[in-house]
């Protein structure tokens, strides 16, 4: 078996996490290629001391590997995903943080979840992407013009909200008035989308959910809609740019740009297995929830 292995280092969470999943490769003589930067942190802080092959770009990944570990929380999975892209190599997240919905296998099961990956007892869940075109182009995203959460549009450098001028296959939806507004895919709705009053869809749905943020508008509410719908928006303001984010990664446009948001050709493979899915980790994110206010 083939592993890519890429991951975030959070003192006093990741450094247990880090060597059961070594200890438990190397005892299966499993492959394992470990992303160059991961790996240079790992050798700092002494917490493996044999040598590995590396990668460094989504180039060099490819269907001869069978996984890619995302040792960290939700958000080192979306950025698995820009390395991942449209090879399918599915993703495995071990949650070295926070309670998340990506990464979903928590620290006390390593060994066990590891050998179900082991034995290929898991599912694949399919997730949905979205890809945006900027008209005129936009060089910060031309090499990664994808977001597996979510694309947002908001204000910048103003207290003033923008006016975000929405078409759907072309039709005229709305003027939002807000501090802006996401587009978000069905594992997005659990992220941004849903702090701003968005729906939470399960991973399979093919829908996607439009959520302004901090609308002016009162009758503006958020908006479930097919997958396949082509999203077009145009944003003015006071300020002459304004910020499109995907995922975490932010750039700054020009107002009166036009952007086209559609779904992607491919989609991400998230691995899933029987005892950590989706149903059960909404289920304790809300009794979490609910723990933290009583």
């Amino acid at each position: 078996m083939k592993i890519a292995i890429y991951g975030q280092y959070y003192l006093n969470s990741t450094e247990p996490i880090i060597k059961d999943i070594f200890v438990f490769f190397k005892k299966n003589n499993t492959e394992l290629i470990i992303e160059a930067a991961f790996l240079e942190m790992l050798y700092e802080k002494n917490l493996i001391h044999e040598t590995y092959h590396t990668f460094s770009s989504h180039t060099e990944l490819d269907s001869s590997f069978d996984l890619l570990i995302s040792i960290g929380g939700d958000g080192t999975i979306l950025r698995a995903a820009t390395l991942v892209r449209n090879s399918g190599i599915p993703i495995l997240g071990i949650n070295a943080g926070r309670l998340g919905f990506l990464a979903s296998v928590q620290k006390d099961n390593i060994d066990s979840f590891l050998q179900f990956v082991m034995d290929k007892k898991y599912s694949i869940s399919k997730r949905t992407l979205l890809s945006l075109d900027c008209s005129p182009e936009n060089d910060a995203i031309k090499e990664i013009n994808f977001a597996m959460n979510e694309i947002t549009v908001s204000r910048k450098d103003t207290t003033s909200m923008i006016t975000i001028e929405t078409y759907l296959d072309g039709e005229f939806l709305n003027s939002y008035w807000a501090d802006g507004l996401i587009i978000s895919t069905p594992t997005g709705s659990t992220g941004y989308s849903m702090s701003c009053g968005g729906p939470i869809l399960t991973p399979n749905v093919k829908s996607l959910v439009i959520a302004p943020i901090a609308p002016h508008n009162l009758n503006a509410r958020p908006l479930v809609i097919p997958d396949d719908t082509e999203v077009k928006l145009r944003v003015s303001g006071r300020e002459e740019n304004y910020l499109v984010s995907l995922d975490s990664r932010v750039t700054t446009i020009a107002n009166e740009s036009i952007l086209i948001i559609k779904k992607t050709p491919f989609q991400i493979n998230m691995v899933e297995i029987q005892e950590e899915t989706f149903l059960k980790t909404l289920r304790n994110k809300l009794l979490w929830g609910e723990d933290k206010r009583n």
